[in-house]
């Protein structure tokens, strides 16, 4: 018996994930007749899936039933808590029943306690762009699984060039790949810094222009930003990273801590070096006024959310946030 559950908010991996399912449990020759992805709109979705994963496959290989999308671990009413029970158990081992959502499970209800009791459950969940050394463990993993060579300095910028954005990492490593050449090659520094668009790096320069309070310059990188297609939201949540960063390290150090350690650990900084040159660009301004900053930022995400023009609504709110460090 197989069943496995992936959970989370990375469709790329999750799709990376399925596709090596796929590959590992189907007979390319039997998959037509022992594949189904089953979609939430199919009426009697959940039935048609426990049904079609009690079938034995035909021919060789295993049969690969996929409820995609599913709400299992959301909403379950009785009757259907009552066919999982009854069903997960005796799936056959020649089958393997594979749902997939992008919620969190329910802790609470009775269908994820049942799911989780028979399948093997993942979480691929988007790292979060405040968290800069996970952001770069994960370029060097990605690095080493595609059998890449690449610098400490060219992992850091490639982790601020992307920022969660799995696809895009991927892609790009591709193409410095091939940039690199023969095999043993290394990536550094410079070869990332000509190919890769940074997106998520001009966004940490937005920060540093409302941070100077720079008008021109902040609504000069808004515009760029739009035009390279980066989501707004994206833009926001880079600027909530950031300006929370400044705000743990001013804070700690206007509490007059003196440990770099100490304030790194608290701030999330995968490299404690950075503290040096953070401590530079916050000299002139106060923990208050970052302080200030975040409940404007929590705004602007608010506003878009609900539907607000983006371009007007995010010059808007960094116009305001510049006059915040004036």
């Amino acid at each position: 018996m197989t069943v496995i559950l992936y959970w989370g908010d990375d469709d790329f991996s999750i799709a990376k994930a399925v596709t090596a399912i796929q590959h590992s449990s189907l007979d390319p020759a039997w998959t037509s007749f022992n594949y189904e992805k089953i979609s939430p709109e199919r009426e009697g979705a959940v039935m048609s899936a426990l049904d079609a994963a009690m079938t034995p496959p035909f021919g060789t290989g295993k049969r690969l039933v996929w409820l995609a999308d599913t709400t299992l671990m959301q909403q379950c009413s009785e009757a259907l808590l009552a066919e999982l029970e009854r069903t997960l158990p005796q799936i056959p081992a020649t089958t393997v029943l594979l749902l997939t959502s992008k919620n969190k499970p329910d802790g609470r209800l009775k269908s994820t306690k049942t799911i989780q009791k028979y399948a093997n459950v993942e979480e691929f969940g988007l790292i979060p762009p405040w968290k800069t050394a996970e952001l770069s463990q994960r370029v060097q993993i990605v690095a080493k699984e595609l059998g890449l060579k690449i610098t400490p300095d060219a992992v850091q910028l490639l982790a601020e060039s992307v920022g969660n954005n799995t696809r895009q990492l991927y892609l790009e490593l591709d193409k410095l790949q091939l940039l690199a050449g023969g095999e043993g090659q290394q990536i550094d520094q410079v070869m990332v810094a000509s190919l890769v668009v940074a997106n998520t790096q001009n966004s940490l320069q937005l920060a540093a222009a409302i941070r100077q309070g720079d008008v021109g310059t902040t609504l000069h990188l808004i515009r760029e930003l739009i035009d390279h297609n980066e989501p707004a939201l994206k833009i926001v949540a880079t600027l909530v990273g950031q300006f929370r960063t400044w705000l743990w390290v001013k804070m700690l150090i206007e509490a007059g801590e003196k440990d770099d350690r100490v304030i790194a650990t608290a701030a999330g900084l995968g490299n404690p070096k950075r503290l040096f040159f953070i401590k530079q660009e916050l000299q002139a301004t106060t923990a208050d006024r970052l302080a200030a900053s975040l409940p404007k930022l929590l705004d602007l995400e608010f506003n878009l959310k609900r539907g607000a023009e983006i371009n007007s609504t995010l010059q808007i709110h960094a116009i305001e946030l510049c006059q915040i460090f004036k």
